[in-house]
């Protein structure tokens, strides 16, 4: 991978996951339940299909992330914000996930009402990822921007 491909993607895969948990958690997953002829298990299910599928993307983007972080070697800074956000993600899919599909199961079973907690940690593990994103991603266009400065300068003007 060249060195502008990795500092691009430094930038353009944490503007993704930023766009995408806008996207899903604060408008698609509200929304959703507002719609005519939805009912609680028919959201519960699209909900389902929609997190997973944007769980999967997630993780893709933080392998490519990763990727892009190795060559040229990124500042022990970025390593680190790379570390929570990737220690947040897996406490989310992990320890958070399960805990909402089980809840989701006794909604859909009839054994509970909904109404849980358990969603306002999910909604605050992706706002902790969501800052993480931006602090990195400022990071990196602070990084990239004087580079790219010095590199336009050094051309001969014609």
């Amino acid at each position: 991978m060249s060195v502008r491909v990795s500092y691009a993607l430094r930038i353009i895969l944490p503007a993704i996951w930023i766009g995408m948990i806008i996207a899903i958690d604060l408008i698609e997953a509200p929304l959703k339940f507002q719609a005519p002829g939805i009912t609680i298990p028919l959201g519960l299910g699209i909900g389902r299909l929609v997190f997973l599928a944007m769980n999967i993307v997630e993780l893709v983007l933080a392998v490519l992330m990763a990727i892009s972080l190795w060559k040229p070697r990124a500042d022990r800074r970025t390593w680190s914000l790379y570390g929570a956000l990737v220690v947040m993600f897996a406490v989310k899919m992990t320890i958070i996930r399960p805990l909402l599909a089980q809840h989701t199961n006794a909604v859909l079973a009839g054994t509970s009402e909904g109404g849980s907690t358990t969603h306002y940690f999910y909604i605050a593990a992706d706002a902790v990822i969501a800052f993480l994103l931006v602090w990195m991603l400022v990071s990196q266009v602070k990084r990239i921007i004087p580079k790219v400065a010095v590199a336009a300068t050094a051309e001969p003007i014609s």
